[in-house]
């Protein structure tokens, strides 16, 4: 299978010194489920902003088809990101907006500056914004404003606008650390099904190994900045989420004989 998704030796430096990324490599294939989890400070989030270039990686190689994103100018990458959702820890919604609004925002890639600030939809963009959160169990909710809805609804949302992209590539950066159970279950769920039914790629930041193990066809362990483990939730063993965690393990309630309910 050709791999959608490559990095090659991803590093990231901050002015002051601070070095977040060390020689980051893996690639990752068409409709796979990747968790990538670590103790906070390992990188994890730095690292998916790099892959959609909020913030521009220090050197190495991010290539999404084939396509270096580090080398792309402006206008490229403006075409390209279109092609990556990103689902955020605090939804990242207009909370005094209705639900389709903020779901049409993920559209806003493809207007031109003119049809983006005045907010100018077509029916067509319109009744697939309704289908997605139909699909989504969001149906009730298609016209409330988002500071009307639970946390896990406006995740569900903020899923919605990632997927009226049409994305080939779905981020998505600690999505359950906010919810209850029930609700990260949900959310955890649909984030499979977008994967295996959809054919989207998805990579998921994760604090919970139990989560990471259940769900993902691949796990990246990262520390300090760096891959310390690439493999199957299989091949995680108790030494390898020591190695990964260390003292934090414990403190986290960490036992990957637990699951969530199936």
């Amino acid at each position: 299978m050709t791999a959608i998704l490559e990095l090659k030796d991803v590093s990231k430096r901050y002015p002051t010194g601070t070095v977040a990324l060390t020689d980051i490599s893996f690639s990752v294939d068409k409709g796979q489920f990747v968790s990538i989890i670590g103790p906070s400070g390992a990188g994890k989030s730095t690292l998916l902003r790099c892959i959609n270039r909020l913030i521009d990686a220090s050197g190495g190689e991010i290539r999404l088809e084939g396509e270096n994103l580090m080398e792309m100018n402006k206008r490229t990458l403006r075409r390209t990101r279109v092609k990556i959702g990103m689902i955020f820890q605090h939804y990242n919604l207009v909370e005094r907006l209705s639900v389709i609004e903020n779901v049409l925002h993920g559209r806003l890639g493809y207007k031109n500056v003119f049809a983006g600030s005045l907010g100018i939809y077509s029916a067509e963009e319109k009744a697939k914004a309704i289908d997605i959160l139909q699909s989504l169990g969001l149906e009730e909710q298609v016209y409330k404003r988002c500071d009307q809805l639970s946390g896990g609804q406006k995740q569900r949302v903020g899923i919605a606008r990632a997927l009226i992209q049409e994305p080939k590539l779905l981020l998505c950066d600690e999505p359950i650390a906010s919810l209850d159970p029930n609700a990260s279950k949900v959310i955890m769920d649909q984030l499979r099904s977008i994967s295996k039914v959809m054919g989207i790629t998805v990579l998921v930041n994760l604090h919970q190994v139990d989560v990471a193990m259940k769900y993902s066809d691949m796990i990246i362990g990262m520390k300090k900045g760096g891959v310390v483990f690439k493999g199957s939730a299989e091949e995680m063993k108790d030494e390898t989420i020591f190695n990964i965690y260390g003292s934090e393990a414990s403190e986290l309630g960490i036992d990957i004989g637990e699951s969530y309910a199936s």
